[in-house]
C-alpha cells in the first residue's frame, strides 16, 4: 500500500469529504465521509482489512493491516482530542452516540464497514478506534478455493455438506476469515431456498437472491428499543426460513439456535471465536452456561444439532485456509470434537453424506 507512507493526519477528522468516490467510500452516507476526513482515501485501499486508531503516550497513532500484519503509519500522529472528535463523529454517523456515559460503542457504516470505539474512563490512555474493513468484492467459494483455502477432498467435503443441509459452526480467531468463509458457503446454497442471517451488526455479504439480513439494536440512552440477538433468533423463526444463521454465537442466544436446530431446521450455521479446534467444547459451554444450560446438556444439544466444525486460520500472507474439520461427540456427559479433517471419501460416514 504504498499511499500510507504519504498519510496526513488532518487538523480535525470533520472535514468536508472529497468527491464522491467509487470504491468502499461511495456507499457511505455523507455525515460518514466527513467523520473519516482524511483518512477517507484509506477506506479505498483494496487490500485494507483494518484500521486502528488509538492514543500511546500522549500521542494519536495509526496502524493499519492491508495484508497480513499489523503496521505503523509513522507519519501519522494527532493530539489525543483529535482521536476523541474522530471516534464521536464515526458513531454519531452510525446513528449512536458516545460519551463519558457510554464510553463504549460499535457501528456499521456503509457497506459493512464495522466502527468500534472505546472513551475513557474505559480505555485508560485514551480514546481507541477500531474500524473493520470488509472486501471490496466478497470473494466466492471457488475462489477462495482457487487461493488455497482447502484441499480438493476437503473442497468436495464443504460442497456436500452445504448440499445435504448440514447445520455447520465455523470457528476461528480474530480476523481468520470466519465471516469470509461463512458467506461463501450460503452462496452455495439453491437459489430457490430461503436464508435469514442474524447478526449483530451486518457484516455477512451474500450473493444468494434470497436473503433476509437481521440486526441486532441496542437500548436508546432511555432504555429501550432494544433487538437483542436472542430475540431476533426467535422472531426469524416465523419467517419460514430455510436456512437459519446467526453470524457470531457469542451469548444466550446459543440455546436458542441449538434448539432451532434440533426441531428440524437443517441447513444453518453460526460462527464462533476459537483459537483452536479443541477449544470450541469448552467455548460452547461458556455460551451455554450464560443460558442456564448446563454442560451436560450442551453436550446433548450441540451433539445433535451441529453436524460439522470447519475451523479456520488466516495465513501469514493474509489469505485464509480451512485448518480441521470436526464432528462433536459426547464422551462422559461432555462435549468433545473429534478431528475428521481427513475424510476418506466424500460419500462416507464422517463426511455429511
Amino acid at each position: 500500500m504504498p499511499a500510507l507512507s504519504d498519510t496526513r493526519a488532518p487538523a480535525s477528522p470533520i472535514r468536508p469529504p472529497p468527491e464522491r468516490p467509487s470504491g468502499r467510500s461511495a456507499a457511505l452516507s455523507l455525515e460518514a465521509r466527513r467523520a473519516f476526513g482524511g483518512l477517507l482515501p484509506l477506506i479505498d485501499e483494496p487490500e485494507l482489512r483494518d484500521i486502528l486508531i488509538q492514543v500511546s503516550a500522549g500521542v494519536g497513532r495509526l496502524w493499519v493491516d492491508a495484508g497480513g500484519a499489523l503496521q505503523r503509519v509513522e507519519s501519522w500522529q494527532v493530539a489525543p482530542d483529535t482521536v476523541r472528535r474522530l471516534a464521536v463523529a464515526l458513531i454519531a454517523a452510525g446513528g449512536r452516540h458516545l460519551d463519558e456515559m457510554n464510553p463504549v460503542a460499535n457501528v456499521r457504516l456503509g457497506d459493512g464497514i464495522r466502527v468500534h470505539a472505546v472513551l475513557p474512563p474505559v480505555s485508560a490512555h485514551g480514546a481507541a478506534v477500531s474500524v473493520r474493513v470488509p472486501r471490496l468484492e466478497p470473494l466466492s467459494f471457488d475462489a477462495l478455493v482457487r487461493g488455497g483455502l482447502c484441499s480438493d477432498a476437503h473442497d468436495r467435503w464443504l460442497r456436500l455438506a452445504v448440499c445435504h443441509r448440514k447445520n455447520l459452526l465455523i470457528t476461528g480467531g480474530t480476523g481468520s476469515g470466519k465471516t469470509t468463509v461463512l458467506g461463501a458457503l450460503l452462496d452455495l446454497a439453491p437459489a430457490h431456498e430461503r436464508i435469514v442471517t442474524i447478526e449483530d451488526l451486518v457484516e455477512l455479504r451474500l450473493r444468494h437472491p434470497h436473503h433476509v439480513s437481521l440486526e441486532a439494536r441496542q437500548s436508546n440512552a432511555e432504555g429501550v428499543g432494544e433487538f437483542s440477538l436472542e430475540r431476533l433468533l426467535r422472531e426469524s423463526l416465523r419467517m419460514r426460513p430455510d436456512r437459519l444463521v446467526l453470524g457470531e454465537c457469542r451469548g444466550a442466544e446459543v440455546a436458542t439456535l441449538l434448539a432451532a436446530f434440533n426441531t428440524g431446521h437443517d441447513g444453518g450455521a453460526g460462527t464462533l471465536h476459537a483459537s483452536r479446534l479443541a477449544d470450541v467444547p469448552s467455548r460452547l459451554e461458556a455460551l451455554g452456561a450464560l443460558a442456564s444450560l448446563s454442560p451436560e446438556s450442551l453436550a446433548r444439544q450441540a451433539a445433535s444439532a451441529l453436524h460439522a466444525v470447519v475451523h479456520v486460520e488466516r495465513c501469514q500472507e493474509g489469505t485464509h485456509r480451512v485448518a480441521a474439520i470436526g464432528r462433536f461427540v459426547v464422551r462422559e456427559g461432555l462435549l468433545t470434537v473429534v478431528d475428521i479433517s481427513e475424510p476418506r471419501s466424500p460419500g462416507e460416514a464422517d463426511p455429511p453424506a
